[in-house]
């Protein structure tokens, strides 16, 4: 098996995704045709209505809500789908003799090229308290955050990078199980796995401003933000797109590469207008457009573990922060004796 195929196993999971049964509405089916078998941004696909019924007057089709193409008859319509990405509805409205009527079907639209594939390069590692089981790593303002996990182990900590040492850090409750965190504005927001519950401190004193409930996901897992919104992931194949102020989970992402479902996306990093994702139990990081839900980059950090003091005491790979005012990026993971500053170089 090569290198690529590889990656695609070990960090996606493939999900075959035929089209769902059409829902009927006065006997208008929708009919979609194209040549391969998955299909994707920017294929040929042709898109008609088939019914029984005359004197059709104009449709209307709708791609993910967005008005797609008009057409006076039911005959084929030829068009591109660009984004989003994923699981989607395409839709029609059917005008006849004064009615109105409609129909829809799913599809599922994959992403038009292959993820590039990198690997790493350790520049420099820095101490970190194996005792963290770590759920989220930020900077902010060049201090480095992070969040812990664990009941009755949970944290919210501000770290120095080259000691090691925890500067300032408040426990959570015992019946919560921390996970990710992100800061925007001065605020930092950190969530809960199972509780349904997450909390707004303020970054200077760590005091906890509000607490807020999820809105529409049952779990949560990793968080970062592109100063605008925060992009929240929950275990499945969804990345949520949350209103900073209200916490309400407005839309998702459902990150795909040219063939497959992203799946268990864990602790995330926006980057140069990418999230970059960790995979729960996979040594290896994604590269995802926001704006499609594209999976353009796989991170290959195999090895990495090996490198740690105490690696047979280390859990998984999680963990990742982005230091803008240098430029440089840090990883780490769960019970990891090392934080490493690294290179990504595209094999």
């Amino acid at each position: 098996m090569n290198l690529y195929r590889f990656l695609i196993f070990s960090f996606l999971s493939v999900l075959l995704f035929s089209c769902s049964e059409n829902k009927k509405t006065d006997s208008f089916l929708i009919e979609i045709a194209h040549e391969k078998k998955k299909l994707q941004a920017e294929d040929n696909l042709t898109i008609s209505i088939h019914t029984q019924e005359k004197n059709i007057d104009s449709i209307q089709y709708f791609y993910a809500d967005q008005h797609l193409i008009s057409t006076k008859d039911e005959k084929p319509v030829e068009v591109k789908l660009t984004s989003p990405l994923g699981r989607q509805i395409i839709s029609a409205k059917i005008f006849q003799n004064g009615k109105k009527h409609s129909t829809e079907k799913e599809i599922t639209l994959y992403a038009e090229k292959k993820p590039t594939i990198y690997t790493y390069k350790v520049i420099k590692s820095h101490p970190h308290d194996i005792r963290a089981f770590t759920q989220g790593l930020e900077f902010y303002k060049d201090t480095l955050y992070e969040g812990t996990g664990h009941y009755g182990l949970s944290s919210l900590r501000k770290l120095d990078l080259e000691t090691g040492k925890v500067l300032k850090e408040t426990k959570l409750d015992r019946k919560y199980f921390g996970e990710g965190i992100t800061i925007m504005n001065d605020k930092i927001y950190q969530l809960t796995w199972q509780e349904g519950v997450g909390f707004v401190y303020d970054i200077n004193s760590f005091e906890k401003l509000k607490t807020f409930e999820y809105d529409k996901s049952s779990e949560g897992w990793g968080l970062c933000n592109d100063g605008e919104v925060i992009y929240k992931s929950d275990g499945t194949r969804k990345i949520w797109i949350l209103d900073p102020e209200t916490l309400e989970e407005k839309h998702f992402i459902e990150p795909v590469t040219h063939n497959s479902f992203a799946n268990r996306v864990n602790e995330m990093e926006y980057i140069d207008g990418k999230i970059y994702a960790n995979t729960w139990q996979k040594d290896g990081v994604l590269i995802i457009n926001p704006k499609t839900g594209a999976v353009e980059g796989l991170i290959d950090f195999r090895g990495l573990k090996n490198k740690l003091n105490q690696p047979e005491k280390a859990e998984v790979f999680n963990g990742i922060a982005y230091n803008e005012k240098t430029g440089k990026i840090y990883v780490t993971g769960k019970n990891w004796d090392k934080i490493f500053e690294v290179e990504i170089i595209k094999r």
